[in-house]
């Protein structure tokens, strides 16, 4: 195994990892310049070439969308690119809905594109969403561009937009097309709407790259240098990472990956393997041994897995899901989530009740909320599902599963736990669940650079056979195949970082903790951080409920301070990686408030998440690296307050 020592990059907007031409997360490397992305400030807005996937659409999704408003588009339509028709759909029907509850009169499009490189008939027939080396199947969403605002929204909260992979697939196959391309392409779409720089920050870059060049740069390199040059690489450097990191199997191996990836999540492996075949992955091929499953729950199967191009298509889905299996009701959202799990719950059925603290008083109020509903409807169902972290993020909060699940039997509604942040290395969360939900773009991969999520089905749940055939019936492939060989090959040693990853960040949290409000007992002298947010304390008992033997806390944690000034001189002098998205195999650091949650920042601090909170991903560096980085970034913090008094 390769442990990998990330160096800090300073390059504003660049990618993290660097020269990385799929890169999960980017540089933004203050405090000054994560208030000044959120603000729209132009020096930032400018230096972004790359950001996270459903917040920032990839430069190469965007020279593709221009092609296709070029192609399609009437009086200035602008569009979003999905995989399939029903994503399309889904997609319209969005946009029409929130545009009327906004008073907004407008109108939608569908054009389903069939790319062929031989300039086949548009009306070849292929599968719906397939994707082979010979032809892509493309459906585009246009609409008035005044109303991107609201068309980028089901963009971020689904995460069903295609991906950057297959956007630079479709951009290869136009290209054997049409060999002769405009020299300087059109304005960005984004870029040359003004009135919206502000709204659609997120997505708004300088300007859109001639070609899709960046290479793939694998994440096994040792050092993962500072950018200090434009991140593009030769035709021939690419090829080399690729064929170096053996990254170059075809189009094709994907259904080997995604089955080695349901077999992995499933946890019915018995000898997983480094190797691939003569086709794929050999983990996923036909003849592999497979047992019981290590889930905790008898008769999990790999097909009782489901994957999907993001962890939060995969939270929609179980939403969606529920929506079609059980009588209409609100959810509940339990514990304070990841931003875009609540608006899921708001904005797609009948709404949801918001219990954002997550404490076993939550519970209490809960039932009494349920009691309400059965008396003032006693024929209808109270509730249908309750959605919950496990921990949450980035209070780190565990809630009391067992009395969830006892609450779950005795009013009959679907329990679904996210446990990306436990990772089921270290709890068993899926014998108290109906549906586990993961973002395998985290820790599962730990190179942040391909997306994924995974759905997987409690065999011993009350309404598993509902579930099972619903899924069998309607779920839907969309998960690039070139996608899902990054991943499989990332996810190959995921146990054995995520015990490394452990330890590291056990030591960090314990040292942060000695110094802080909360935990010193010994410390003299003047004392900056308030309190650590870590499941080893907070809500510890909660979290030992499901935590497997000799298995560790994760690689997450928060940790606020005594001062705004302490806060941002940390997070300064933090000499790591800066950017959103978390689980990676090297430490990264944001300031989580800022960037979730900038313009609600009072709303947030009423359920303990302050504007000050600095959210940590510890990575594999050396222990004493590691231990280093903090006690600089404490000494900044402790000198700031002293300068500041």
């Amino acid at each position: 195994m390769t442990v990998i020592v990330a160096v800090g990059s300073e390059t504003l907007g660049h990618a993290v990892p660097p020269f990385t031409s799929h890169a999960i997360s980017v540089s933004l490397p203050t405090w000054r310049d994560n208030v000044g992305y959120e603000e729209g400030e132009k020096r930032v807005v400018e230096a972004m070439v790359t950001g996270y996937p459903r917040f920032f659409i990839h430069l190469s999704i965007q020279k593709l969308a221009i092609i296709c408003e070029q192609k399609f588009g009437i009086n200035g339509e602008k569009c979003l690119l999905c995989p399939s028709k029903r994503a399309a759909d889904h997609c319209r029907a969005f946009i029409l809905s929130r545009a009327g509850l906004a008073g907004i009169s407008t109108h939608v499009r569908l054009v389903q594109y069939c790319i062929c490189p031989d300039d086949s008939p548009s009306q070849l027939s292929y599968s719906q969403g397939a994707v082979s080396p010979a032809r892509v199947g493309l459906h585009i969403v246009l609409f008035p561009g005044d109303i991107f605002p609201i068309a980028k929204q089901f963009w971020q909260h689904t995460g069903m937009g295609i991906s950057s992979r297959l956007a630079d697939h479709c951009l290869a196959l136009l290209d054997s097309q049409q060999p002769q391309s405009p020299a300087t392409p059109p304005q960005s779409p984004i870029s040359s709407r003004s009135p919206f720089m502000a709204l659609n920050r997120h997505y708004f870059v300088k300007h859109v790259p001639k070609a899709p060049s960046l290479g793939n740069g694998g994440c096994k390199s040792s050092i993962l240098h500072s950018a200090s040059r434009p991140e593009t690489l030769s035709r021939d450097q690419t090829t080399y990472i690729e064929e170096r990191y053996g990254r170059n199997l075809p189009l094709s191996a994907g259904e080997y990956a995604k089955r080695a990836l349901r077999r992995r999540i499933a946890g019915v492996l018995v000898h997983d393997t480094m190797d691939d075949g003569p086709q794929g992955p050999s983990a996923g091929a036909l003849d592999v041994e497979v047992g019981p499953s290590s889930r905790g729950i008898k008769d999990v199967a790999e097909d009782d897995v489901f994957l999907f191009p993001t962890g939060m298509t995969a939270i929609w889905s179980a939403h969606q899901l529920a929506l079609a299996v059980r009588p209409k009701a609100k959810s509940v959202c339990f514990g304070f989530p990841y931003t875009d799990t609540l608006k899921i719950l708001e904005k797609w059925g009948p709404g949801c009740h918001f219990l954002g603290n997550g404490l076993d008083s939550d519970i209490d109020t809960l039932e009494n909320i349920i009691e309400q509903e059965l008396r003032e409807n006693p024929s209808t169902s109270p509730i249908l599902a309750l959605f919950t972290e496990f921990p949450s993020n980035p209070l780190l909060r565990s809630p009391d599963i067992s009395r969830l699940r006892a609450l779950a039997d005795k009013y009959d509604f679907l329990l679904v736990i996210d446990d990306t942040i436990g990772n089921f290395v270290n709890i068993e969360a899926l014998p108290y669940a109906d549906i586990t939900v993961s973002s395998l773009s985290k820790i599962f991969s730990g190179c942040a650079n391909t997306m994924g999520g995974s759905l997987v089905l409690n065999p011993q749940g009350r309404h598993y056979i509902a579930l099972k055939q619903y899924l069998s019936v309607n779920y839907e492939d969309n998960y690039f195949n070139e996608d899902a060989l990054f991943m499989e090959r990332n996810s190959r040693d995921f146990a054995q970082r995520i015990h490394i990853i452990d330890a590291n960040t056990q030591a960090v949290c314990d040292f942060l903790r000695s110094r802080s409000l909360a935990g010193n007992t010994t410390h003299q002298g003047n004392i900056v951080v308030k309190e650590v947010y870590y499941p080893k304390y907070t809500t510890s008992s909660n979290y030992a409920r499901c935590q497997l033997p000799h298995s560790g806390y994760g690689g997450l944690f928060s940790v606020t301070f005594t001062s705004l000034v302490a806060s941002q001189a940390f997070f300064d002098a933090l000499p790591c990686q800066k950017g959103p998205s978390l689980g990676t195999n090297f430490t990264l650091a944001c300031p989580y408030t800022i960037l979730a949650h900038f313009n609600e920042l009072e709303w947030a601090a009423g359920y303990g998440v302050e504007e000050g909170l600095v959210r940590i991903s510890v990575g594999m560096e050396e222990r004493e690296v590691l231990m280093r980085w903090f006690e600089v970034a404490l000494s900044a913090a402790d000198a700031a307050v002293a300068g500041a008094n």
